[in-house]
Order: C-alpha cells, then sequence, then structure tokens
C-alpha cells in the first residue's frame, strides 16, 4: 500500500505538468490567421441641448441627497438630450445623448457622464459612441474619453470636447459645443 508521503509527491510531480511554468493571470496565444484592419479617425461636431426646464424637459433628476438643490453632491439626472448640427435647438437634429451624469465632486461641480451619443442621420444613422468620464462643467474645455461604441463605430476610441455656449443660470438649461475625435473600424 503505497503511503501518504507517495500520494503527495505524485500530486506535486502531476501539478508541475499541468503549470503554465511561469505562474501568470494569462497567456499570449499567437495565431496563425492574421488579418489586416483599416481604422479611421472621425471628428464630429455638433451642440448638445440639456433642457432641464419646462413641459418638455429632456434631463430629469433621478436621485439625489433630500433636501438638496439641483446642483448638490449627489445629485443624479437622466438624459436625453437632442444633438443637433447648429447652436439653435431648431437646427437640425443630427442624434440624441442619452445617459446620466451625477455631481460626483464636493469642492465643485464636476459630474462623473455617462452617455450614449446615438446618431439618428446621415451616414452615421443607427450607430452610437460612448463615453465615460469626469466632466468639470465649468472648465472653458473639458476632454472626456470614448470607451466604445456601436454600429459604424464599433470597439470605437478616442476623446470627446466639449465647451459650453450658454448656460441659464435661471433655468439650468445649456447649450454645450462638442467636437469628438473618435477612431473606428
Amino acid at each position: 500500500m503505497p503511503s501518504s508521503f507517495t500520494y503527495t509527491l505524485c500530486f506535486i510531480l502531476f501539478s508541475a505538468f499541468l503549470s503554465t511554468g511561469n505562474g501568470d493571470f494569462c497567456e499570449e496565444i499567437t495565431e496563425g490567421i492574421t488579418f489586416k484592419r483599416f481604422l479611421k479617425m472621425s471628428h464630429l461636431h455638433f451642440y448638445f441641448h440639456d433642457i432641464v426646464s419646462g413641459k418638455n424637459a429632456t434631463a430629469v433628476r433621478i436621485a439625489g441627497p433630500p433636501n438638496s438643490t439641483a446642483y448638490g453632491f449627489g445629485s443624479t439626472v437622466m438624459i436625453d438630450d437632442p444633438l443637433t448640427e447648429g447652436p439653435e435647438l431648431t437646427s437640425k437634429l443630427v442624434g440624441r445623448a442619452q445617459g446620466l451624469y451625477a455631481i460626483a465632486s464636493q469642492r465643485d461641480i464636476s459630474l462623473l457622464l455617462v452617455m450614449n451619443l446615438a446618431f439618428l442621420d446621415g451616414k452615421y444613422n443607427g450607430s452610437s459612441i460612448s463615453i465615460l468620464g469626469r466632466n468639470p462643467v465649468f472648465d472653458d474645455v473639458r476632454e472626456m474619453p470614448i470607451v466604445g461604441g456601436s454600429g459604424v463605430f464599433r470597439s470605437a476610441h478616442g476623446y470627446a470636447l466639449a465647451n459650453t455656449i450658454s448656460f441659464d443660470y435661471n433655468t439650468g438649461d445649456a447649450i454645450v459645443e462638442y467636437n469628438v475625435y473618435v477612431t473606428h473600424g
């Protein structure tokens, strides 16, 4: 009858054959098939209309601390904002900004922005770009990362530059110019 020492020795030797040798979390696998992927860089320019006032608001507060203002730490807003070619709300609709933003700073008005830019016109119709990042709204120009996309923008990456054109302190409505630089397949 084999001893427990023999079982232990067999287990250790057998385990050594199954290990990857370097104990890494992952391994690199080289495939015999290669393909060429041509990437494009696109520049998109449009205007974002954040409408928090009136009967047809496109931005609605959905959460926040009790008894706080709309701009207090923790306030969270769901959006379905129009994206237009020009700064006027009546200019051609090219898409919608859908997602949410939350005031994520106790010291200033910096937002956590989680947003899909869903395009409704032209060659980008049905495609979207996903943005996730910090938006310090009172900076002249804010840069936010593009973390993905769909349709034409599948596996997109890049950045969006936002510049507030107007902000109405009485209503909270804002118009923001966006310049989006996106690399996609």
